[in-house]
């Protein structure tokens, strides 16, 4: 498994430079790109769940943070305060606390739950330089973060459709979960310092989390000291380059923030009820998922997500204008493609030279007086000639399906048993009690 580091820049997908600063990486053209399509693919994914998309400031006052927790027991992570005149603002740690300004902003009935609430935002860790680097330890995270609010009675098959979630998106993506964790507060001390004071709710909210991971049937290791400060979690590990394990996708029970809140919603009884507020990242932040996916598929990204999806190849001078002409077909069909022209090489230059693209598109004398095109594939197989049309529309339905496999039909993975799990708890809902 390579090192994202070096890979990341020599495929030019980001950069660092010291006059920006430390742990804050700039994303170029070709990282944009994926970055672009992995943000879009994961919205659209929750917009199917039921999830609405907010979007909320990246500043919030000091007191926000006072009432959420952050600032007693996570202000050691956050950067100092800004003065705006009688005001104190701070740049967000997490994205939690405006979530619950913006559910509490309105009244709301049983009936809507649950509500669930996702954002692609940006938050600001004050991270040590020495523990800074690439993609995986940022100061400033771009994170696929969503937070549900529900019903007690709700909040086992909202973790439950979470985790079949996070299977989906890994399947998708290609990535291999290491191992996953019942991350808990520090052993005998689950109230105070680090943790909010709180023993009944922790163990409450673990019993939560232990029963969707023992329906699923997944093995998983507690580990006490590694919860965050108002719950325990569900923490998703995959491995780097060197094998370190790292926490990518999280589930979150929080029966604290609702409370600091006020949060209510009016119960079939007409009286005020207290939700939960499970907090869910699926790809976690931007930035890290991105760097496991470098190393993961080593630059070779499935084809969904390859910043050039297509990349086709005249031969010669003449056969220029064909290549153009399939260049804007394959445009016009949705896919991210480029023309290396022979001016850049021999073929076979020109085929090292991208060799991480998923599909080139040989044209030739034969191939254009056929109006057909030659596909090589990243993986060396050269396919018979075929229709320009054909071939096009067999690449774009693959793209569409989203596998990791170049010209094979999409395998379903089967590592969840999505339907058995749900059934444990009466199946999720898309919202409402109906």
């Amino acid at each position: 498994m390579p090192d994202h580091h070096k890979l990341g820049r020599e495929l030019g997908l980001f950069g660092t430079d010291p006059l920006i600063g430390a742990g804050l990486p700039y994303w170029l053209p070709d990282g944009a790109l994926l970055r672009h399509t992995l943000e879009e693919y994961i919205r659209g994914l929750e917009r199917r769940a039921g999830y609405q998309h907010v979007y909320s400031p990246v500043l919030g006052k000091r007191e926000l943070y006072e009432i959420s927790g952050h600032w007693r027991h996570y202000q050691q992570d956050m950067f100092p305060p800004m003065r705006l005149g009688d005001e104190e603002v701070v740049l967000r740690p997490s994205l939690c606390p405006h979530h619950a300004v913006i559910f509490r902003s309105r009244g709301h009935s049983y009936r809507e739950l649950p509500v669930r609430l996702a954002e692609l935002g940006g938050m600001y860790r004050s991270e040590l330089s020495g523990v800074l680097g690439g993609l995986t330890r940022v100061r400033a995270i771009q994170l696929n973060d969503a937070h549900i609010f529900c019903a007690l009675d709700q909040v086992g098959e909202e973790v439950t459709a979470a985790l079949v979630m996070i299977q989906r998106v890994y399947q998708d993506l290609g990535i291999e979960p290491a191992s996953y964790r019942l991350s808990l507060p520090a052993s005998g001390n689950p109230a105070g310092g680090k943790y909010v004071a709180a023993p009944e709710m922790w163990h409450r909210a673990a019993a939560f989390l232990t029963d969707v991971l023992d329906a699923a049937g997944l093995d998983y290791a507690a580990s006490d000291g590694e919860a965050a400060f108002y719950g325990p979690k569900i923490d998703v590990q995959v491995a780097d380059h060197a094998g370190r394990e790292t926490t990518l996708s999280t589930i979150q029970v929080d029966l604290y923030q609702p409370a600091q809140f006020g949060l209510a919603y009016t119960g079939p009884d007409g009286a005020r009820h207290q939700p939960v507020m499970v907090h869910r990242s699926v790809l976690g932040s931007i930035e890290r998922a991105v760097a496991y996916l470098i190393e993961r598929h080593g630059g070779a990204f499935p084809p969904w997500l390859a910043p050039t999806q297509l990349l086709v190849l005249p031969i010669a001078q003449p056969d220029q204008d064909a290549a153009a002409q399939l260049a804007a077909l394959a445009d016009d069909a949705g896919l991210r493609v480029r023309v290396a022209g022979p001016d850049r090489g021999s073929l076979a230059a020109r085929v090292r030279a991208d060799r991480l693209v998923p599909y080139q598109a040989v044209i030739g004398e034969a191939e254009r007086a056929a109006d057909a095109v030659a596909l090589r594939l990243r993986d060396g197989r050269r396919l018979a000639p075929q229709p320009v049309g054909e071939a096009l529309g067999r690449i774009k339905h693959l793209i569409e399906q989203r596998g990791v496999g170049l010209w094979e039909k999409p395998i379903l993975a089967e590592s969840i048993p999505a339907e058995s799990i749900l059934a444990e708890f009466g199946g999720a809902q898309r919202g409402g009690h109906g």
